[in-house]
């Protein structure tokens, strides 16, 4: 019975288990969302009091992924193992702590329901084999960073750098592209944002994305080589460009509010994972009508 449901061929039960794995990855990542940002912050102002030959003074000395435990940010008080259920805990306590009915955001349940799709989505589109283990990888890093970005406006190198190497790494056997297509890919890709942000710095005297951003483009290129390039810029550029009008339209923003381009990067790179023939044969086809 047990062989049986091992069975590589058995959807039910390995989605299942991707599923719920997913889950717990997504409550992984929204502490990567919410603390690497801030164990940055701190990792800078320690190298600004050496250089000023100053002690800097936390109220917390030790602040990473693991430590201290996880506490409601109203009441201070510490969230326990059964508090911590990925998606279900939220569903039992209605959304709010158990100590001072504080409500939770729901960036919580977002994101692991979101990672738990995902990553579901993923395990059928490559089945139970070592590129779904890149995969998953590529996927993971990408709802990490587009998050970080969206709410701080950076994509961490911690994240970034390592995704680009891994991209050049699992394209030795060409899982995803040939190895010369994915190098060309991670350089063209920095080259090519480097590029426009100096255009648009000289023209205009304003930076119009961040470093992160090449790095980020150079991680998708890595990935899928430089041929996926032309289709992940019109996509990213795309749906940044909607999501502006739309907010501005809304009044939520205004036309000098600076957005953050990681996410729909993020978006892209992903949708070039997925369906990336499939984006590859639009754009053609794009392409030709504009011809």
């Amino acid at each position: 019975m047990l062989v049986s449901y091992l069975d590589p061929s058995n959807l039910f039960f390995w989605g299942a288990v991707i599923t719920a794995f997913g889950l717990v990855i997504g409550s992984f990542l929204n502490v990567v969302i919410y603390r690497l940002p801030k164990m940055l912050e701190r990792a800078w102002q320690e190298e600004a009091y050496s250089a000023l030959g100053k002690t800097p003074e936390f109220t917390e000395q030790k602040f990473n992924l693991s430590v201290p435990r996880s506490r409601c940010a109203k009441c201070n008080s510490q969230i326990t193992a059964l508090q911590n259920i990925p998606l279900l805990s939220f569903l039992w306590l209605r959304g709010k702590c158990a100590n001072c009915s504080a409500s939770i955001s729901w960036q919580y349940p977002a994101i692991e329901l979101l990672t738990a799709t995902l990553s579901l989505m993923v395990f059928l589109r490559f089945g139970l084999n070592l590129d779904l283990v890149f995969a998953l990888l590529f996927t993971w890093a990408l709802i990490a960073l587009a998050g970080i970005d969206a709410k701080h406006y950076i994509l961490p190198d911690n994240i970034v750098l390592p995704l680009l190497w891994l991209g050049l790494f699992a394209n030795l056997d060409a899982s995803f592209a040939q190895l010369s297509d994915a190098v060309l890919g991670a350089t063209i890709g920095y080259g090519v944002l480097w590029l426009c942000f100096w255009g648009f710095k000289l023209a205009t005297g304003k930076d119009g994305m961040g470093y992160g951003d090449f790095k980020l483009m150079a991680a998708v290129g890595a990935w899928f080589g430089w041929q996926s390039l032309p289709g992940v810029l019109l996509l990213s550029s795309l749906g940044g460009a909607v999501i502006g009008i739309a907010l501005i339209l809304m009044k939520k923003s205004s036309p000098s509010t600076a957005i953050p381009f990681g996410p729909y990067i993020a978006i892209a790179g992903w949708l070039t994972l997925m369906f990336g023939q499939q984006v590859q044969t639009l754009l053609n086809q794009i392409m030709g009508s504009a011809l």
